[in-house]
């Protein structure tokens, strides 16, 4: 009887567009492991790119080394979204993205989903523009204040989704495996 209580959660038996949300606490812990995983990401791409690029001097060509890595993690991105609906740390903390009728993302779906989960960021850099702050504290401060708003706001969102799932018609549900058979 105690492996029925864990049948709502397994992919065999629950349509996804009637699983629950996962905590607040459990997705920015998957963002966090995401971003140790994306450090190894973007060091392969960066390499990849400076030698592709003859690229001698970290100044040189910077903004096409930040396009590149922008390409790179939406490709990163799209690709397990639309694939298994979740990326390593999305499997490490049984997160797994779907669109609102339950069904898996198209490529378009997820590329909409990257770009639009720049909403995290955006505000607060525009803040600190805006203010013409110019330390990299006072920068990390004014990330660290919008991530926290931004995450705030899923308090009052239907079903506590992130805004950028709200408006990509996404969302965010606890997907644990099945249990295996002996």
């Amino acid at each position: 009887m105690a492996s029925q209580t864990a049948l709502p959660y397994t992919p065999e038996n629950a349509d996804p567009a009637t699983l629950p949300t996962p905590g607040l606490r459990r997705r920015l812990a998957a963002m966090l492991y995401e971003g140790v995983v994306l450090f190894g990401v973007l060091m392969v791409c960066g390499l990849l790119f400076s030698t592709l690029t003859n690229q001698r001097h970290a100044l040189q060509g910077r903004v096409e080394l930040q396009g590149f890595l922008f390409g790179m993690l939406g490709l990163y991105f799209a690709w397990f979204w639309t694939h298994s609906g979740q990326t390593v740390a999305m499997k490490t903390w049984h997160v797994r993205i779907v669109r609102r009728d339950g069904h898996p993302l198209s490529w378009l779906n997820a590329l909409a989903r990257y770009v639009m989960s720049w909403l995290w960021f955006l505000p607060a850099l525009g803040v600190a523009a805006t203010l013409k702050l110019h330390s990299s504290g006072a920068y990390a401060l004014s990330l660290l204040a919008g991530v926290i708003v931004y995450a705030a706001l899923t308090r009052w969102l239907p079903d506590r989704q992130f805004l950028h799932d709200r408006l990509c018609q996404t969302r965010l549900v606890t997907w644990r495996p099945a249990p295996r058979r002996r």
